[in-house]
């Protein structure tokens, strides 16, 4: 489709990438652990294998988008061919914490916490969404005004068709679990969990909550969202401290208070256990936006 070729936009300003669409016929570019400083969305067209994503593990097939967020550990292993195309943007170029009231895809599409990382597309939705990649090729290879304008217009159309993919197939997965008391187990803890992550941080705090033993709940979160409660209280955390590393000038200081660490160092620790570098760093590579919001 897009003739093995790939195409960039560059920031003029540090010469860094800003948007990056390629098509890839074997698995070589995804099977060994990446962790890239930018948005990567990788629709797979053909073949099947086993993602690694964080610290889970998902059996994949033809038709699948994939969605990870900067920083995001992945891999992708097939032992036959794997086809297919990838997006790859940075914050700066589009920042889907200012647009998020536009396509609502951060805390579904990406750093969703309690959903896997993917969706299945049908045949006429990855037509649509293939459709709009080749646009963004078209538009990557003129030499026009303002050509980044328009591709953030097809990135945001690319988004909002995906997102709302993932919320119905949210809704699908949610009716499928049979259980009605675990069912309401499992929405009281993500509640929980949004009200309570800056301040409450341990497993033991969110089974007084909800009124169930530890024990319980540990073993209700990890046959539902395959993780430790544990895992998902601090994957929260380094979700919303990523926000503020980028939003705002706060100090790493500030953030670990706001977020219920007295040591900013602890923090530091925390930020880098699950992110892999430090929350200076992170800044340093991902920028950040004063002000916005």
């Amino acid at each position: 489709m897009l003739a093995q070729s790939v195409y960039t936009l560059v920031n003029q300003q540090n010469g860094n990438l800003s948007f990056k669409v390629f098509e890839f016929d074997n698995s070589s570019y995804f099977d060994h652990i990446q962790r890239n400083n930018y948005f990567t969305l990788i629709i797979i067209t053909a073949g099947e294998g086993l993602a690694k994503v964080d610290l889970c593990e998902y059996t994949f097939e033809e038709n699948t988008l994939f969605a990870f967020y900067p920083y995001q550990p992945f891999m992708l292993a097939s032992e036959g061919p794997l086809l297919g195309v990838c997006i790859q943007f940075h914050h700066d170029f589009f920042c889907i914490y200012r647009h998020h009231k536009e396509i609502a895809a951060n805390g579904i599409l990406f750093n969703n916490i309690y959903q896997q990382p993917f969706i299945w597309l049908q045949e006429n939705t990855k037509k649509s969404l293939l459709n709009i990649v080749i646009e963004i090729v078209n538009e990557l290879k003129m030499e026009a005004l303002r050509k980044d304008e328009v591709i953030v217009s097809y990135l945001k159309i690319f988004l909002v068709l995906a997102t709302r993919i993932k919320l119905e197939q949210q809704s699908i997965e949610e009716t499928k679990t049979h259980d009605g008391k675990q069912k309401t187990i499992i929405q009281n803890l993500r509640n929980a969990i949004e009200e309570n992550f800056r301040m409450k941080h341990s497993a033991s705090d969110y089974a007084d909550i909800l009124h169930v033993t530890p024990i319980a709940l540990a073993r209700i979160t990890k046959n539902h969202f395959n993780k430790t409660l544990s895992d998902l209280i601090t994957e929260r955390i380094v979700v919303e401290a990523k926000r503020e590393l980028y939003l705002t000038d706060k100090t790493i200081k500030e953030i670990a208070y706001e977020l219920g660490y007295d040591d900013e160092y602890y923090f530091s620790r925390v930020f880098k256990g699950k992110a892999d570098i430090s929350p200076q760093f992170y800044r340093d590579t991902i920028g950040f936006n004063r002000g916005a919001s």
